[in-house]
């Protein structure tokens, strides 16, 4: 093993000392606690952010900052720039759904222009020069860093929160890094959106086995930019969502998203949304109803 390799696992080791187990409730200090007091009433927003082929999403909700995914390297300044303007100085936390440059990339980024409160990993690792970036900036400045399982709940405010569903342990396989994403559900009294990274078929049927009553969820982040590895029926039957929204960049060379798959939203009369049509789509809940609006 070369040298530079056995020091991105050390650091890795090191960071995995602060792993939280499975089934407990993190992300939450008490000063939070006190401060998320009283805002049952306050306004969520979810932004699928139009940064190309990959996926960044923005949730603000009680003084909250959280970002799921960084989208890809050449739209790293277009993300930054973008939650700039939106006025944060500070992310309270970052989950890394899978190690992929288009999930991944924007992270030094993200690391250089902003404070960030805590990373939550899938724990999945990789060999690229990206990824051995992140683990060192992330270990220089010493940010808490939680690797994360199925049953593991991440407290935004008082009463929303983010339930993990995958990936569960062990990996389905260690080279199926899409299969290993981070799958969350973000709950807010009513309202719920799944957010699913490139979590493809294998991991759609571990979920079914162990999550098929949880998945029920107003929106769906549709996963793996709509392509055909990924909603399979049973999946959609279960999470039986209302929309779809895809991250997607325009023209992309994968032919996202699938045919096949468009047909599946269209034969469950889901109101379907598409980053390269629409721009940035925005999610916005009370906790009861919710509203979807697209930046075209």
């Amino acid at each position: 093993m070369r040298k530079g390799l056995w020091q991105v696992v050390a650091v890795l080791v090191a960071m995995m000392i602060l792993v939280t187990g499975c089934g407990k409730s993190i992300g939450k200090s008490a000063e939070q606690g006190q401060a998320a007091q009283g805002q049952q009433s306050s306004l969520l927003t979810v932004k699928v952010l139009d940064i190309g082929q990959g996926d960044a999403i923005l949730i603000r909700v009680a003084g909250q900052a959280v970002l799921v995914d960084t989208g890809d390297i050449e739209h790293r300044d277009k993300m930054v720039s973008y939650i700039k303007k939106e006025g944060i100085t500070t992310i309270d936390k970052v989950i890394i759904t899978h190690p992929h440059a288009d999930h991944l990339g924007g992270m030094p980024g993200i690391l250089e222009n902003f404070k960030v409160g805590q990373i939550y990993d899938s724990g999945q690792t990789a060999t690229t020069a990206l990824y051995r970036q992140y683990l060192s900036m992330v270990n220089k400045k010493n940010i808490p860093f939680t690797i994360v399982t199925s049953g593991t709940e991440i407290i935004i405010a008082n009463d929303i929160k983010l339930k993990i569903f995958a990936p569960e342990k062990p990996f389905i396989t260690e080279s199926e890094i899409n299969n290993n994403s981070v799958v969350s559900k973000l709950i807010y009294n009513k309202f719920s959106m799944l957010l699913t990274g490139d979590a493809e078929k294998d991991s759609e049927a571990r979920m079914l086995k162990t999550y098929a009553g949880e998945l029920k969820s107003n929106v769906l982040k549709v996963g793996h930019h709509g392509s055909n590895t990924s909603s399979s029926p049973g999946f959609l039957k279960s999470v039986a969502p209302e929309a779809a929204i895809i991250s997607v960049g325009a023209n992309n060379d994968y032919h996202h998203p699938h045919p096949s798959t468009l047909k599946k939203y269209e034969q469950a009369k889901l109101k379907v949304y598409r980053t390269d049509l629409d721009g940035t789509i925005t999610v916005t809940s009370d906790g009861n109803t919710y509203n979807i609006t697209k930046e075209k």
